[in-house]
């Protein structure tokens, strides 16, 4: 074999490895929309179309990219993990998102959770406390090519009033009650869902309704997230 046809040969295995982990990863995300996400009742078409199209195996580390589409949190670095894939759509059906809607987000993380929600609507605005992972999401999401999505270094605590107001605001850090910043950005008829509970007991995923100047809250369930960390 000369070199030419070495190096055309050598391509082409690369290139069918590639293919073949692709074809996998695919398979995966099918397995883990029907058997975590369905069985489980989730029902939201848009939710379980972008679960089914984010590759959530880009945004975890890759000595942890076979577990990528387990039932299960990841750690991601900096203490955080990127969250079960059965709490991101559900937290995500919550909200009723329309395509035409703007949408805060409050913990970037990774990205997995923007970029499921850029599938699904307008714009997504999203804000990381720590600098090296809103630095790294950002990059991120860019190469994967989700160019609705903003991503902005700081404290989530006082939102993003330049951008404001937004039509859903979702948390994904466990907050000890609800941020007023937060609130004062939701539209009227804006809803929003966070984890919160105190630091040392039992946090729950509560949404919360807009309606005037009327707040309605729902508790819904127990649930484990990493803090909600300030910059003070």
């Amino acid at each position: 074999m000369n070199y030419g046809s070495f190096f055309i040969y050598s391509l082409t295995l690369c290139f069918s490895s590639v293919l073949i982990a692709q074809n996998d990863h695919v398979i995966k995300r099918e397995q883990m929309v029907k058997t975590q996400l369905q069985a489980r009742g989730i029902k939201d078409p848009l939710t379980l179309f972008s679960m089914l199209n984010v590759p959530r195996h880009e945004f975890v580390p890759k000595n942890l990219e076979e577990h990528a589409y387990r039932d299960g949190a990841l750690p991601i670095g900096g203490g955080q993990t990127i969250s079960q894939p059965y709490i991101v759509a559900f937290m995500t059906e919550t909200l009723k998102l329309k395509s035409t809607d703007r949408v805060l987000e409050i913990g970037t993380g990774s990205g997995y959770q923007a970029a499921v929600l850029g599938k699904i609507v307008d714009s997504v605005y999203t804000i990381e406390i720590i600098k090296e992972l809103a630095i790294s999401a950002k990059s991120r999401l860019e190469n994967l090519g989700y160019d609705n999505i903003t991503v902005k270094w700081g404290d989530g605590y006082h939102g993003w009033p330049e951008k404001a107001p937004f039509d859903a605001i979702m948390v994904t850090a466990g907050a000890e009650s609800i941020p007023q910043p937060l609130i004062n950005q939701l539209k009227d008829g804006g809803h929003m869902v966070i984890p919160v509970g105190p630091s040392d007991n039992v946090t729950y995923l509560v949404s919360v309704f807009k309606k005037k100047d009327r707040i309605i809250t729902k508790d819904m369930f127990p649930v484990r997230f990493v803090p909600f960390t300030r910059n003070e």
